[in-house]
C-alpha cells in the first residue's frame, strides 16, 4: 500500500498544509515539526525529492499544465514560460485539459513519471480542492488560478478589480442592464463574478448572471437564446477572450450591432479584438509578465524550499473601444 502525505497528517493529528510546510522546511512551531516527523518514521512516508533536482542537475524539465491552448492567453503565456526555461537551459513539457479533471490527474501522473523539476499549473475548482486535500509533492506555480489554498505559489490577475473595472465603465456611458458570462470551471469566474456583482450592487442596480463552460460556441449559443428574451441585458460582460467571441459570433448571427443594440466589453486583449468593428472593449492582462513571473518564483522555490508562500496578484488595463460607446 502507498503511504500518501494524509496517511502522515492523519498520524500525527495535524493538516495536511502543516505536514507539507514541514517537508519543505517551511515555519512551523518545534512541537509540530517533532510530531509530524514522528508521523514520517512511523508511517514509512517517504517524500518525493523532486524539488532538489535543479540544484543536483538531475532533471532539467519543467511541466506546464494548461486548461485550453486554444485560448490566446494560455498560448502567449505558455509562450512566455517557454522563453524563460530556454534560457535556463531547461525543456517544457506542455499538457492541454479542456477544462477535464480526468485529463488533469492523467496529465499530473504523466508528470510523475517523467519525473519533472517543477510544476506550473491553471487547474480548476475541482482539482483546486483535491491539491489542497492531497497536496503535490513537486514544487508548483499555479497561474490564472490561485484558489483559496495557501500551499502553493501563485500567479494572477486581480480578477475582481478588473471586473469592476468593466462594470464601472459601462455605468459611465450609460448603462444599467448589464448582464455577464462566466466560467464555471475555475476560481477565476468566481472572482470575476464576485468583482461584476460587487460593482452593481453598489450602484444599486440589478443583474444577470450566467456561468458555462469557459468555450466560444457554448458562449454563442447561450447569447443567441439571451438575446431573444424579453428582458435582455443592453451591455454584456464576457469573462474571457473565448466568450467574447462567441458574443461577437451570437451578435452578427441575430444581424445586430456593437454598441447601438448591445454594449460589450470583456478579457484579453487579442489581435482580433482590435479589429472586429468597432473594437471591443477589454481588460489587457500582462500574459508575459504572468509566464515569466511563473518562472522566477518556480526557479525560487526550487533553490529555497523553505521560502514563504507567495502570491503574486497583477493589474490589468481596461482599454476602451466602440463596442461601449456612451449609450444614445
Amino acid at each position: 500500500m502507498t503511504i500518501s502525505i494524509k496517511d502522515v497528517a492523519r498520524e500525527a493529528g495535524v493538516s495536511v498544509a502543516t505536514v507539507s510546510r514541514v517537508l519543505s522546511n517551511g515555519p512551523v512551531s518545534p512541537a509540530l515539526r517533532a510530531k509530524v516527523e514522528d508521523a514520517v518514521r512511523v508511517t514509512g512516508y517517504r517524500p518525493n525529492l523532486s524539488a532538489r533536482r535543479l540544484r543536483s542537475q538531475h532533471s532539467q524539465t519543467i511541466g506546464l499544465i494548461v486548461s485550453d491552448i486554444r485560448n490566446p492567453f494560455f498560448t502567449a503565456v505558455s509562450r512566455a514560460v517557454e522563453d524563460a526555461a530556454y534560457q535556463a537551459g531547461m525543456r517544457v513539457i506542455l499538457c492541454n485539459t479542456d477544462e477535464s479533471p480526468d485529463r488533469e490527474a492523467m496529465y499530473l501522473r504523466l508528470m510523475q513519471e517523467e519525473r519533472v523539476t517543477g510544476l506550473i499549473f491553471a487547474p480548476t475548482r475541482a482539482m483546486q480542492e483535491q491539491m489542497e486535500a492531497d497536496p503535490i509533492e513537486v514544487p508548483v506555480v499555479l497561474i490564472d488560478r490561485a484558489g483559496p489554498s495557501g500551499l502553493y505559489d501563485s500567479v494572477v490577475l486581480d480578477n475582481a478589480a478588473a471586473a469592476r473595472q468593466l462594470v464601472e465603465h459601462l455605468l459611465d456611458n450609460g448603462y444599467r442592464r448589464i448582464g455577464g458570462l462566466f466560467g464555471n470551471t475555475s476560481s477565476t469566474g468566481a472572482e470575476r463574478h464576485a468583482g461584476f456583482a460587487a460593482a452593481l450592487q453598489d450602484a444599486g442596480l440589478p443583474y444577470q448572471a450566467r456561468f458555462l463552460p469557459p468555450n466560444a460556441d457554448t458562449a454563442e449559443a447561450e447569447i443567441l437564446r439571451w438575446l431573444s428574451e424579453p428582458d435582455r441585458p443592453e451591455a454584456l460582460v464576457a469573462s474571457n477572450g473565448l466568450f467574447l467571441m462567441g458574443a461577437v459570433r451570437a451578435v452578427r448571427k441575430v444581424g445586430l450591432t456593437l454598441p447601438n443594440d448591445l454594449a460589450l466589453a470583456g478579457f484579453d486583449n487579442d489581435n482580433w479584438t482590435e479589429l472586429a468593428s468597432p473594437g471591443l472593449t477589454v481588460i489587457e492582462q500582462p500574459v508575459h509578465d504572468i509566464g515569466r513571473t511563473a518562472m522566477s518564483l518556480l526557479f525560487e522555490r526550487l533553490q529555497e524550499p523553505s521560502l514563504p508562500v507567495r502570491k503574486m496578484v497583477l493589474t490589468g488595463r481596461c482599454i476602451h473601444r466602440g463596442s461601449t460607446a456612451p449609450k444614445h
